[in-house]
């Protein structure tokens, strides 16, 4: 089940809903000349009751048909007029608010560009959609009716009152009566209305989780017939968001019938005293008529003090969630003040490397420890090593997708931390193992690695991966690869993504097992081709298989988070045990190859072992039956993260 990323604030509604100012501000004048212009309509409709004490106690008491006729057009033109004022209210809200929603927007999705990626790894995707999609919606829906008929209502009750106090001060005390306990029950039914609010959005976010996680993985689902407990799972929190609604509904539907009696038996309680005044003499009928009408006029703005502050209150749920994401840190940039350290080579080099992820234990290890490796320019060095021995890490913190903890990484000299990332980015190009492409075209994909990339670098990158198959689409490069690029193979995925990497001609080459998902034949050509743009580039290459390992000029083990060896593939093999170990279940060779690994290097490995690693793991064991073998000659597959 998803977790809630952030627990809900104590924050005041109001305070909340200040945070928007920022994005209301450019768009002010014309909100309070919407809001003037609902007043004035709402206004007018007070102006009624006038009209009709007039009528009352005139031309309908002096039976006068013209008089009458005249008091009908009067309020004709008063109902077209607050019509008109209303629909001009209406368009200048509409165009400005949509606008805001839309900064709103733009500002969220830049904000997510640039988080790092240690909060896209704590946050579900579900959550980050609502807030842009749902909360969002909900803002824009307050900022043009709610937060309007709030001020507009309220200045509608004030001056209604004025009015009512004006024709008889009695009746209207008798009216202003209810306000002490509604202001009461409004109080408490925003501090439970809340909490109910920030968990139905909550849930909200948790559903489109489901939803996204089911639609990407139905390949997976079908695959395996989890269709059931799939939709059990959606069923269930289907059931719990309905609950909370239901919760919410009960408690609007409460406040709301309170709203509605309380006025009632006010405006009850005026008309008998004011039927016995009239009866009495000490006050007209027209009075009595216009003071029942403002009254009557007086029951939405009072009535719907309920439905406002419930939209107040869950938009005041959506700022905060907004803010949420708001308020994460951004990626930092160069680090200005750094200690200056020796200037250390050229090429690509690590120098006491740490690295904790900043939600891990602090008494914890770290995931890597004590990292020392340089790789010279030109140079291409293949990082080994087996599950969780941090290979994947290590090479994201070369184009800090995570910061290191400790330690520094040097490009050419140049401490990573001091540039800005994006010079950073272009100098280092990345491949993952698990290949992502876009919903665009194949050459949109393919260019994102280098933007100013011409054609004829793009045919060349395609010509490297082995990629050629492009051109045998529909559409060749701007054939639509569709969403996660499902339309293709893994293995076409695969290569484009490889493409994406070298399109550039980088510096700097940075690559997690980019072949995994290629068939034999097609790996030794993309291995041939790859080769002539490692000769130019520096680069580590994450490897499994002694074919990829075989491109690069030295091999880097790694062990525990420690680098454990450094070498050419040959003296590793010959004199590193687990080095060995882990190779020998990568080839073709089979159970012989497995023995014959084996037995090379188990004299020398053992020399270098202390007499207590006997159980130290897999340096150390010899493949003598077949269950063995069996079990060694399975590839250890890299985690897509290493903790």
């Amino acid at each position: 089940m998803p977790e809630k990323p952030a627990e809900r604030t104590d924050r005041s509604a109001v305070r909340s809903l200040l945070r928007l100012w920022p994005y209301v501000r450019p768009v002010r004048v014309r909100l309070f000349t919407a809001a003037f212009v609902a007043i004035l309509a709402s206004c007018l409709s007070l102006v009624i009751p006038l009209v009709l004490k007039w009528m009352v106690d005139g031309p309908v008491a002096d039976r006068d048909p013209g008089g009458v006729w005249l008091g009908a057009l009067y309020l004709l033109l008063l109902g077209i007029a607050e019509a008109l004022l209303f629909g001009f209210r209406r368009w200048l809200v509409a165009r400005p608010l949509a606008g805001v929603e839309a900064s709103m927007r733009a500002d969220l999705y830049r904000r997510l560009q640039r988080l790092p990626v240690a909060f896209h790894d704590r946050w579900a995707s579900g959550q980050l959609l609502s807030r842009g999609t749902t909360d969002l919606m909900l803002l824009r829906m307050f900022l043009a009716f709610p937060l309007t008929f709030l001020v507009v209502n309220t200045a509608t009750i004030l001056v209604g009152f004025v009015l009512l106090f004006a024709q008889d001060w009695t009746l209207g005390l008798v009216l202003l009566a209810p306000a002490v306990p509604l202001v009461i029950l409004c109080s408490l039914f925003e501090t439970k209305y809340s909490v109910v609010a920030r968990r139905a959005q909550d849930q909200v976010g948790d559903l489109t989780t489901v939803v996204e996680e089911s639609v990407l993985g139905i390949r997976i689902v079908k695959g395996f017939g989890r269709h059931r407990s799939q939709a059990r799972a959606f069923t269930a929190l289907s059931h719990r968001l309905r609950t909370t609604e239901l919760g919410k509904a009960r408690l609007l539907a409460g406040i709301w019938g309170l709203i509605t009696s309380i006025p009632e038996l006010a405006i009850g309680a005026a008309l008998v005293l004011g039927t016995i005044q009239v009866a009495d003499g000490s006050l007209s009928a027209g009075t009595l008529v216009a003071f029942l009408s403002t009254a009557l006029a007086l029951r939405w703005p009072v009535e719907s003090i309920g439905f406002l502050l419930a939209m107040s209150q869950e938009s005041a749920t959506a700022t905060d969630r907004y803010f949420e994401v708001m308020d994460v840190a951004e990626e930092p940039g160069a680090v200005t003040g750094r200690e200056d350290a020796p200037a250390t080579g050229p090429g690509m080099v690590f120098e006491g490397v740490e690295f904790r992820y900043p939600d891990a234990d602090p008494d914890s290890p770290p995931v890597l420890a004590g990292i020392d490796l340089h790789i010279r320019p030109g140079e291409t060095v293949a990082l080994v090593g087996g599950t969780g021995s941090g290979k994947t890490t290590l090479t994201a913190l070369v184009p800090r997708l995570h910061e290191v903890t400790g330690g520094r990484i040097t490009l050419d000299g140049e401490d990573i931390a001091t540039m800005e990332r994006s010079h950073l980015r272009e100098l280092v190009s990345v491949a993952f193992e698990e290949p992502t492409l876009f919903s665009a075209t194949v050459g949109e994909n393919v260019t994102m690695g280098a933007a100013d990339a011409d054609e004829r670098q793009v045919r060349r990158a395609l010509s490297v991966a082995q990629a050629d198959f492009v051109h045998d689409l529909p559409r060749g490069l701007d054939t639509e690869v569709g969403e996660q690029g499902l339309s293709l193979s893994g293995g076409q995925r695969q290569r484009l993504a490889l493409a994406r990497a070298v399109v550039g001609e980088p510096r700097f080459l940075v690559l997690d097992d980019p072949l995994s998902a290629l068939d034999v034949h097609t790996e030794t050509l993309v291995e041939a081709a790859l080769r002539r743009v490692l000769e130019r580039t520096t680069a580590v290459v994450v490897a499994h298989r002694p074919s990829t390992v075989m491109l690069a000029d030295r091999v880097a083990l790694l062990s525990g988070g420690r680098i454990a060896a450094v070498g050419t593939h040959q003296e590793l093999m010959r004199d590193n045990a687990e080095y060995a170990w882990l190779m020998s279940g990568a080839g073709d060779g089979g159970p012989e190859r497995t023995e014959r690994a084996c037995e090379g290097t188990g004299a020398a490995g053992d020399a270098g072992r202390s007499p207590g690693d006997e159980d130290a793991g897999p340096p150390g064991r010899r493949p003598d039956d077949e269950e063995e073998r069996g079990a060694e000659r399975q590839v250890p597959a890299e985690e897509g993260s290493s903790r």
